[in-house]
């Protein structure tokens, strides 16, 4: 599996000692790229000092919201045990996930969040997420602290090569063995050579992704889809189906255009 540029984001912690626990175990594993979001203040001051992490806490973010956390990744991927959560999607087993990944190697800069210690992710924090993962625990103690949390899901990057830049390295083969005939592989690179060439564009990073989500907020308004008691619920429900459509960025700009056309011809009728 290829390897992906991950970011560990930490939503609204409390205690110190979990969050230098966290970046201790991305430090054992390959990781080093953490931002915090909503951190209570005095805690994240305690936490400069964490033993055995000290570059990654000092190097850390901290931001006020999550998309600002998030918004130039193109995958995002929501832990939680979903016993206290009305999801409306199925959540994938943490032994399935590298599996997953691989369906999606081509979103290459990635983002796992963890939720606070006392209430997890939000369905609104949810909602931002491509794909939720959990660890099988029992259901009598579903929750996990959440400095090991992190270092479980770590641990199983890191296991399945996904762990930045522990991707698993292409054997060499064909001609370039010793040895090997040359025939097959002047074959397969006349095929190469024949193959047309194909200009896919990049995934859609949550900064452009929200954009667009935004000017469609609006648009929904003008036209009186959004009705004000379910208008919360809406929104989320509308976020996810976004992310599930896999856009690209040509595609987030097609979209973008004629959002911005109809919501000219509101304005100018």
């Amino acid at each position: 599996m290829a390897a992906l540029d991950w970011r560990i984001v930490l939503v609204r912690p409390r205690n110190p000692l979990n969050i230098g626990a966290a970046a201790r175990a991305m430090a054992n594993f390959g990781f080093a790229d953490l931002t915090v979001v909503e951190p209570y203040a005095p805690v994240w001051q305690e936490t400069r000092s964490a033993v055995g992490a000290e570059a990654i806490v000092q190097s850390a973010r901290a931001v006020d919201d999550l998309r600002e956390a998030i918004a130039d990744r193109t995958l995002v991927v929501g832990t939680t045990a979903g016993s206290r959560r009305n999801l409306d999607r199925e959540m994938i087993s943490l032994a399935d996930f590298p599996a997953w990944l691989k369906k999606h190697s081509k979103m290459k800069r990635a983002a796992l969040l963890f939720g606070s210690e006392k209430t997890g992710l939000s369905n609104q924090h949810l909602s931002y997420c491509h794909a939720l993962v959990r660890i099988p625990t029992r259901p009598a103690c579903p929750s996990m602290n959440l400095g090991q949390a992190v270092a479980v899901f770590c641990y199983e990057l890191a296991r399945a090569g996904a762990a930045p830049g522990r991707g698993s390295r292409r054997k060499a083969g064909g001609a370039s063995r010793p040895g090997a005939a040359a025939g097959g592989g002047a074959a397969r690179s006349a095929a190469k050579l024949r193959a047309p060439a194909v200009h896919l564009s990049e995934p859609a990073n949550l900064h452009s992704l929200l954009h667009v989500f935004e000017r469609a907020e609006r648009v929904l308004d003008r036209v009186g889809f959004l009705k004000p008691k379910s208008r919360t619920a809406t929104l989320i429900k509308l976020r996810r189906l976004l992310l599930d459509l896999g856009l690209t960025s040509n595609d987030v700009k097609i979209i973008g255009g004629v959002l911005a056309q109809i919501e000219w011809k509101l304005n100018h009728p």
